[in-house]
């Protein structure tokens, strides 16, 4: 073989480059036949041919071919086992036939037809984890040689590399459909459901600043919705290419916070074993959003604010600045006017980040959108289930267009998702619906107490009546209030409440 390969002026180095258009060339076809044309010329065959399977038809068709013929051939097919190709796709094993007309696989019909005499033919499949998915064949010599063995085992390098570039291919095509079901999905599960003239209103404002680089600040109640806005504006804006990196400041305590943001080198810290990528750095070139704003506390509020300003920090135990071009979008439920007023959050930092203001409404304010809302949810929830026939009862809906939601949309959602669980699977009635009453409840409020005990007063009023309504779950109450379970347990444990039910 390596006097063939001298005598061709083949090398090695030739079948590299080769084998590079695999990953350089990005049209499947092309590629195909740089392939199938340079290993005509390489072993100088008259014609030749690439055959794939068709997935449905198991039949063999003509994707790419040589020879004075070539167009004729492409309006054939080959059944599994009929015909040398047909053979070699069947079996999976090269074949080489010196001579067609001693041979009895030989199915002369294609040849006839197109009136292309036929000698010798080399076959090889084509694998891709070890299924069969094509052919490549060469059809006698130009110089009307015979076709040896050490031609096979050429061709059987071009069939390696044809079925490695389709095989390629199929992964990206599956990896770019199954990206492209996923934004879908992400845009069902995200999307702002509604009609009201207060959801319009800030949804044309997301749109206006989705186009710039402005910080901008969300306020709103809790469970308003004020991520899914968040990640309306990265959607519509310029950088909806590059990620969108969210955390909830407070969830995590100073250190934590601070390693989450900017990350560590290892060693930074007992058990650090390891670098870490921050959130900041993350983000680069896209979106970083900042839920809780208002619960930073002010040592982490000097760092973010010197983030905001210079464009780069350190991660924890580094001293290597990283510089990143990241914009950034905060919210919080709290009046933050209030807070920089009283000092507990950094004025400087507040103009930064507020570059816009938005406001997401409360439910009770649009509560036109409640019906779209639940039947929304709805449809969610049933077709997790199964319960594609499952409607909501007129009184029901009467109900939840009553009720304040003081959880906003975040109560309106777990209120029909536990409905769906809890319910009859054929209608949502009022008493599956887990919601408050609207009616004033006793406040507990009265001359002679301290603002303090007041304050206590009502979060044990507010507690019990939540976990009465979950009958003792807590995991259903701490959801229901926003808050962490755990947090929920402590002030339990507080106000002596473990035997609500």
């Amino acid at each position: 073989m390596n006097k063939e390969l001298l005598n061709s002026d083949i090398s090695i180095d030739r079948f590299k480059e080769i084998s590079t258009w695999v990953s350089s060339v990005n049209n499947l076809d092309q590629l195909l036949e740089l392939i199938v044309e340079t290993a005509t010329r390489m072993m100088n065959a008259k014609a030749s041919s690439l055959l794939l399977v068709d997935q449905k038809t198991k039949k063999l068709y003509f994707k790419v071919a040589t020879g004075e013929k070539k167009d004729d051939i492409k309006n054939f097919e080959i059944e599994m086992g009929q015909g040398i190709a047909g053979y070699v796709a069947e079996k999976g094993e090269s074949l080489l036939v010196p001579d067609v007309s001693k041979d009895s696989r030989w199915h002369k019909e294609i040849s006839e037809s197109i009136g292309f005499k036929t000698h010798s033919i080399a076959c090889v499949p084509m694998k891709v984890k070890g299924e069969t998915i094509g052919v490549v064949e060469i059809i006698d010599k130009i110089d009307g040689s015979q076709i040896r063995e050490g031609d096979v085992k050429i061709l059987a390098v071009f069939a390696e590399l044809a079925a490695l570039a389709i095989g390629n291919a199929r992964k990206i095509e599956f990896v770019t459909r199954e990206v492209s079901d996923l934004k879908e999905q992400l845009a069902v599960k995200y999307q702002m459901v509604g009609d009201s003239k207060a959801l319009r209103q800030v949804i044309s404002d997301a749109h206006k600043v989705a186009n710039s680089t402005i910080s901008t600040l969300i306020l709103g109640e809790s469970g308003t919705g004020k991520e899914l806005l968040a990640r309306l504006i990265h959607w519509a804006g310029p950088r909806k290419n590059k990620p969108m990196i969210l955390l909830n400041c407070a969830a995590l305590p100073e250190t934590l916070l601070e390693d989450e943001l900017f990350g560590h080198e290892k060693g930074a810290y007992t058990g650090a074993m390891r670098q870490k990528i921050g959130k900041f750095e993350l983000a680069d070139g896209g979106i970083i959003f900042l839920d809780e704003i208002g619960e930073m506390i002010p040592a982490m509020q000097a760092k973010l604010l010197h983030v905001l300003q210079e464009g780069l920090f350190y991660r924890v135990g580094g001293n290597k600045s990283i510089f990143v071009d990241v914009r950034v979008i905060s919210a919080t439920n709290r009046n933050i006017v209030e807070a920089v007023s009283a000092g507990l959050f950094r004025e400087d930092l507040y103009y930064r980040l507020n570059g816009v203001q938005l406001h997401m409404p409360s439910l009770r304010v649009r509560k036109e959108d409640i019906p779209l809302l639940a039947q929304y949810f709805l449809d969610i929830f049933k077709q997790e289930r199964g319960l594609l026939h499952l409607t909501i009862s007129e009184k029901s809906m009467k109900n939840m267009m009553e009720y304040d939601w003081p959880g906003n949309v975040r109560e309106l959602r777990n209120a029909i998702e536990r409905a769906v669980v809890m319910g009859n699977g054929k209608e949502i009635l009022p008493e599956d619906l887990p919601i408050l009453s609207s009616k004033p409840m006793d406040s507990g409020m009265r001359v002679g107490l301290t603002m303090e005990e007041a304050i206590n007063n009502f979060k044990k009023e507010f507690i019990a009546l939540n976990l009465r309504h979950t009958k003792g779950n807590r995991s259903e109450a701490a959801k229901a209030i926003d808050i962490q379970r755990t947090y929920l347990s402590r002030l339990i444990s507080k106000y002596n409440l473990q035997k609500v039910r």
